[in-house]
């Protein structure tokens, strides 16, 4: 009977060893996972390992996945012709840009009357009548019966000021050098050398391609008697193209700029900031003797925007020249499309807000999801944040 109890007791302690070592390979196999994990956080991080990954990323898009390899003959003539369809619906979209461009030149006609006369105001040769300053505010933006009050005392402070001023304002002085202040793809342009000359600028218009003419468009700059050039336009013309390229059809997305031309600024002695003179010591190899010379050499400017670089015939470019132009017609075509429509708002900071505001949105979501996993991480029990707040050495640096 002890035998049997004997035996009995054997076989529960086996089975409470095997439960104990089932637990301790889970527990073990957590541990592993948590590390991982950690290890696979810290890869992450590393500016080096995500750049590869992307560029292994990059190589897989478009690659083909041998399905239509796999494809009976029958079934890929098939293929073909809708391509072939595929080519004829690009021509048609290419027309339709066209004319699309035709609609543009036309209502250009209709704005420029109501940008002339924006003109005139900034420059002070028209003097808007006190019907044409009033501005309506929104309901939402009504002020209290107190706040009117402060309003008018602040405007009659204001008042009293300008009486005692000895010349008022002309115009409205530093606009578009403010909206070039405001907008961040164009400030970047800009160096402190360049500001006392965008002062004297007075209007910038866009001209469309007359009628039959290949497809373009200039931006025109009118600039008002200065001490730094002679020019009173500065010009600087994008030429298009709406047509597929017949090598690659497929990749036609609407009308692309193909290059574009600036204009010669005839600047007057010692003006010109797209120079600077730098001084240089050289040394004589034989006699040891130290000389200085004097070097004209290029200059960080907003100017150099009507000297860029010039696209050859076979249509090959230098990476840097080819990054320079990629620029120039991401700001041609924003100049254009928004700056010279809506010149005011920016000049009110009122687009630049609307702009923030679409990416706002995004920062909110991404800042939801970056407190998810934070969340996560603190009911992570093996979540270290020491660890967290000192990555490893190699991200720091970065």
């Amino acid at each position: 009977m002890a035998d049997m109890d004997n035996k009995e007791q054997a076989e529960l302690d086996q089975a409470d060893m095997e439960d104990v070592e089932e637990v301790e390979e889970e527990e073990a196999g957590e541990d592993v996972n948590s590390k991982a994990r950690q290890l696979t956080v810290q890869m992450m991080q590393n500016p080096q390992i995500l750049a590869a990954l992307q560029e292994r990323l990059d190589g897989l898009v478009g690659s083909p996945s041998g399905y239509m390899e796999s494809l009976p003959k029958v079934v890929k003539r098939r293929v073909n012709a809708l391509k072939n369809l595929q080519v004829k619906c690009a021509q048609i979209e290419a027309k339709f840009y066209e004319e699309v461009h035709e609609l543009e030149r036309k209502y250009a006609a209709l704005y420029q009357p109501l940008f002339d006369k924006r003109s005139d105001i900034v420059k002070a040769t028209y003097e808007p009548t006190d019907e044409e300053c009033e501005w309506k505010a929104d309901e939402e933006e009504e002020l209290t019966v107190s706040g009117q009050e402060e309003m008018k005392e602040k405007a009659k402070v204001e008042e009293e000021k300008k009486d005692e001023e000895k010349e008022d304002p002309k115009g409205i002085p530093e606009f578009w050098l403010t909206v070039f202040k405001n907008v961040d793809l164009l400030s970047d342009m800009l160096q402190e050398h360049d500001e006392p000359i965008l002062k004297h600028l007075q209007d910038i218009k866009v001209k469309f391609s007359d009628p039959g003419q290949p497809m373009s468009f200039t931006l025109e700059f009118y600039f008002e008697p200065n001490d730094f050039f002679t020019n009173e336009v500065l010009t600087k013309t994008y030429k298009m193209r709406s047509e597929p390229d017949e090598s690659d059809p497929f990749s036609f997305d609407g009308p692309e700029i193909m290059g574009c031309t600036g204009c010669p600024i005839d600047w007057k002695k010692g003006k010109n900031v797209t120079l600077k003179t730098i001084k240089k010591k050289q040394k004589h190899k034989g006699r040891g003797t130290v000389r200085t010379v004097t070097k004209t050499v290029p200059n960080d400017s907003f100017f150099n925007f009507f000297a860029p670089p010039e696209v050859p015939e076979n249509g090959d470019l230098e990476e840097d020249a080819e990054a320079v132009l990629a620029a120039d017609f991401e700001i041609g075509h924003f100049l254009r499309e928004r700056i010279v429509p809506r010149a005011v708002l920016y000049f009110t900071g009122e687009a630049i807000e609307d702009d923030d505001d679409d990416y706002d949105e995004e920062g909110e979501e991404a800042d939801d999801e970056e407190g998810e996993e934070e969340a996560d991480e603190e009911n992570d029990p093996d979540y270290d944040p020491k660890k967290e707040a000192n990555p490893p050495a190699e991200c720091k640096q970065q």
